[in-house]
């Protein structure tokens, strides 16, 4: 069993466009995948402990893999994720991995997919707010596949981050940024709002700050509970990871996002309708990127691990 690193797959210099077609091939091919619930563990407050399964199947390979992911605020970066990834064909374990790039690319990527998805045409009014690893991988997949699009983007200040993002932008004149003191601020006169907030213990906005039109993307499911009981549609990554929300009873409309890049549901219909998308971040998108990872870093000179398995059938 390899081990792959993160300076290892950082060294692979994978572009935003790339992640993009990972994602938005895992996301079409989803309906065919094998995806439990993730289990989430909570045992203080702002702490939490995701176990993620998942099994794929594509271009006849079969893979499979679990990832573990935990959120310490004391710890920095709070945030941290680990991936056992194995052949789901033979039960063979083929990878233990760092996970962090993998679920900040897959995320950007996946939340720049909804947005190109769910936005209403000629949209270029954005704002951010959560500006770590996250937002700026989503900007980057964004930008990548708008790279002549002119985008006005607020970003909410928070200790110094919004200068930092925005200088990390410098090198793409299509990108104009300002900054404001209020989320408020942020979702008002906006035609997307992406957050990458990871935690929040109530609802950031008022109902009345948005418009016609908008397209919400609450990237860690945080802060935008009252938008669950007006917009007009919410998308999902998967069912099963949003029914047990309170409001879900309450949704006008839901779909998957993998039926409506099938054609089985409906987008957007109008320039008029809110919409919401969870992106709830499904195993499914993390064993995609590594198994697209393991496959370019195979045959390299990566370190071996060996549990030692008992080789015996009988050894109690």
């Amino acid at each position: 069993m390899k081990v792959i690193t993160f300076q290892a797959i950082k060294a692979l210099e994978l572009s935003p466009a790339c992640c993009y077609q990972w994602a938005a091939g895992m996301i079409a091919e989803k309906p065919s995948a094998i995806l439990p619930p993730k289990i989430s563990m909570k045992p203080a407050e702002g702490v939490f402990c995701n176990v993620m399964p998942g099994i794929f199947s594509s271009g006849g390979e079969s893979w499979g893999g679990v990832k573990l992911v935990t959120r310490y605020p004391g710890r920095s970066p709070s945030l941290d994720s680990k991936l056992l990834l194995f052949d789901a064909a033979t039960g063979e374990c083929r990878a233990l991995m760092d996970a962090n790039w993998i679920t900040a690319m897959r995320t950007g990527a996946v939340a720049a997919h909804s947005v190109l998805l769910f936005a209403k045409p000629g949209f270029s009014r954005l704002g951010i707010m959560g500006l770590g690893n996250t937002a700026r991988a989503a900007l980057l997949v964004l930008a990548a596949m708008l790279p002549e699009k002119e985008l006005d983007i607020a970003l909410l200040r928070y200790k110094g981050q919004e200068q930092l993002f925005a200088g990390r932008f410098s090198s793409c004149p299509n990108l104009h940024f300002s900054y404001v003191d209020t989320p408020e601020e942020l979702a008002a006169g906006r035609e997307v709002v992406l957050s990458a907030v990871t935690y929040v213990g109530e609802d950031i906005c008022p109902d009345s700050c948005f418009e016609e039109g908008v397209l919400v993307v609450p990237i860690h499911t945080r802060g935008f509970t009252n938008c669950d009981l007006f917009f007009d549609k919410i998308f999902a990554d998967d069912y099963g990871h949003v029914c047990h929300f309170k409001n879900f009873s309450r949704f006008r409309a839901f779909a998957e996002v993998s039926d409506v890049v099938n054609g089985r549901k409906a987008g957007r219909e109008s320039d008029r309708e809110r919409i919401l998308a969870y992106n709830i971040g499904i195993a499914l998108h993390d064993i995609c990127f590594a198994a697209h990872i393991y496959k370019r870093l195979e045959n390299t000179g990566l370190p071996e691990l060996s549990l030692e398995e008992p080789a015996e059938k009988f050894w109690i």
